[in-house]
């Protein structure tokens, strides 16, 4: 028996099964020897009978939106589908596994490592892009305990749909202003700024795939009864054909219940969460576009009665350190959010993310999604004529943000003078005046400490939204400043739990390749999003590989919450795992820098 085999048996035997559990056997398999790239005209048409040519976008000009990664990455496509209901997404998978094609699976392309785009051209294969965003129906179970999403379901609408109940799903931060999805996230084991909550993960979902034999199979493993044929477990997913009360989950979880238990082991020389944690590889979760998801089941979490936030200011980044600890360890209840934010990137962010900021205070995050869409259309638009400067929308859109006043309040202004290192850190109901007594207390001890104040309503906002613009803002500096200066080198690292040299000090002969360092991230989780913004003639892959052996030399784990995608090469547990879920690597080959040739699957296993 192969190690990949042995790997294979224990994610199916550490897992209990659920009394729903079925596979349903298609008979479609990949057509043999059909690894070149074929008629495309004829499978034009099959596309056109499975989902309407209204759905169908073979224009390179027209579907680059949707072959472009959100910060970098292309690929050519023989076209992207949008299929409209449940059941025309899977009339073409069908037709993808009898022509043999490449599938991409993609909902709102918000990944930052290149994971639901092509990745250029050297496929052995057509290369077919589902877009998955129009599937969103949401279904509430169990008196809003838990949720059934759909792939295209946003965490904006189930937000939005829980806040009517009183409850609130995994992440209500970050992401969801750009339209990610629940079944985005965890696919990519996401992680997100709320403490408690841990990296996006659930046992529980119906979902495609194509076997070691080549085949098309269904798999309901969500835990409901739905049919006993696949063409009835996917049309009652649709209409939403089931008992959504008592609903039994199995032993089978809808969430990572032991991350807050993790988190506090404070002294673990361990990660609390990365993407190729064995942990949480199961199925859907962490899957990265290796299965064709139709539905996952969620957990949701009540709301907090109360809530408090705290802006902290300091020069030492040791005095962070310490209260991490006294934190983690002192509160009854676990904070809900800790972000960090670098001096450097909070002045980008102040500038660069000023029209992020204001269109999420002013128009809210529902119509981010379409927002981003128009944008990336428009640039594809306008790229696409040699004659008009490159990066025009966004020059334009900074220079409107400069007809605004300042966005951000007077004391963390004030602070931004005092202080290099600031930490918003948002507490609820018992936590809120423990953890004032324990902040009072902290920074009463030495008077050469820093400084915190309790956040009114209005700075709370504007804290977090600063914070959550960070992230754009880093690569719109880049953009605008692209004749002065290189590539944005972007990573998002985990460190270990007990990390006390959390703020990476760089050698020389990296730093000479940096004009800037942009630090920021979750802090409690020591997961930090770290960007660099390269000088000019930089050669990028050469600092990554610098970058990357200093990070494993002080074992920290990467990427932390945006999957390997075409960026990163897969550790061996990850490998084997994609591996195991698709054997003949038909969905999104290439990933982890692994092969993006079709396999003989009867020899992998």
């Amino acid at each position: 028996m192969t190690k990949h085999k042995q790997n294979t048996c224990e994610w199916e035997n550490n897992q209990a099964k659920s009394k729903h559990d079925i596979v349903f056997r298609t008979g479609i398999r990949l057509a043999p020897n059909i690894t070149s790239k074929g008629n495309a005209n004829e499978i034009l048409h099959q596309l056109e009978h499975a989902c309407g040519i209204e759905n169908i976008s073979a224009d390179p000009l027209k579907n680059q939106h949707y072959r472009k990664g959100w910060r970098s990455g292309e690929g050519s496509a023989l076209a992207v589908v949008f299929p409209q209901s449940l059941v025309q997404y899977w009339d073409i998978l069908k037709v993808a596994v009898k022509n043999n094609l490449i599938i991409i699976m993609q909902a709102a392309n918000t990944g930052l490592t290149e994971g639901s785009t092509p990745s250029g051209n050297d496929y052995d294969r057509h290369v077919l892009v589902i877009n998955t965003l129009a599937l969103n129906n949401l279904y509430l179970l169990n008196n809003g305990e838990q949720a059934l999403s759909m792939p295209g379901v946003t965490l904006h609408k189930l937000e939005q749909t829980l806040s009517t109940i009183n409850r609130a799903p995994h992440s209500v931060i970050g992401s969801s202003g750009l339209g990610a999805t629940v079944v985005g996230g965890i696919a990519n084991n996401s992680g997100g700024a709320l403490v408690k909550r841990g990296p996006a993960y659930s046992e529980l979902s119906v979902y495609a795939q194509i076997d070691e034999h080549g085949e098309l199979v269904l798999v309901n493993h969500v835990g409901i009864s739905l049919g006993h044929t696949a063409d009835e477990v996917i049309n009652n997913l649709a209409d939403g054909a089931f008992n959504k009360e008592s609903q039994d989950e199995g032993t089978r979880q809808a969430s990572d219940k032991l991350y807050q238990d993790r988190i506090k082991e404070i002294d673990a020389d361990t990660p609390s969460r990365f993407n190729a944690d064995p942990r949480r590889l199961y199925q859907s979760s962490g899957c990265a576009g290796k299965l064709a998801v139709f539905a996952i089941r969620v957990d949701t979490h009540e709301i907090a009665k109360q809530e408090a936030s705290f802006y902290i200011g300091t020069n030492n980044p040791e005095e962070l350190y310490q209260l991490r600890r006294i934190l983690l360890s002192g509160l009854d209840e676990l904070p809900e959010v800790g972000e960090y934010t670098h001096r450097d990137i909070y002045d980008v962010a102040e500038k660069y993310g000023k029209d992020t900021f204001l269109s999420i205070l002013h128009l809210g995050t529902k119509r981010m999604p379409t927002l981003f869409a128009v944008k990336g259309k428009v640039d594809a638009l306008l790229n696409s004529k040699s004659w008009l400067p490159k990066y025009l929308s966004d020059k334009l859109l900074q220079k409107l943000s400069y007809l605004f006043p300042n966005h951000l309040p007077k004391r963390m202004a004030e602070y931004r003078e005092k202080f290099e290192h600031y930490l918003v850190i948002k507490l609820s109901d018992n936590a809120i005046n423990q953890g004032r007594d324990l902040l009072q207390a902290f920074f009463a001890k030495d008077d050469t400490r820093g400084e915190f104040f309790e956040c009114n309503e209005d700075e709370a906002k504007r804290a977090y939204l600063h914070r959550f613009a960070a992230a754009g803002a880093a690569i719109r500096y880049q953009t605008i400043h692209s004749k002065d200066v290189g590539d944005i080198l972007a990573l998002d690292i985990a460190l270990r739990r007990n990390e006390q040299q959390w703020l990476e000090q760089l050698p020389p002969e990296l730093d000479q390749y940096i004009e800037k360092k942009l630090y920021y991230g979750h802090f409690f989780c020591h997961v930090f999003h770290q960007d660099y913004i390269l000088k000019k003639g930089a050669d990028a892959k050469h600092v990554k590989a610098l970058m990357l052996k200093l990070l494993d030399e002080r074992g920290a784990k990467y990427p932390a919450e945006h999957n390997v995608g075409h960026l990163y090469k897969a550790e061996d547990p990850l490998r084997n795992f994609y591996m195991h879920l698709d054997p003949t690597n038909t969905f999104n080959p290439g990933v982890g820098k692994m092969s993006k040739n079709q396999r003989n699957c009867n020899c992998c296993l």
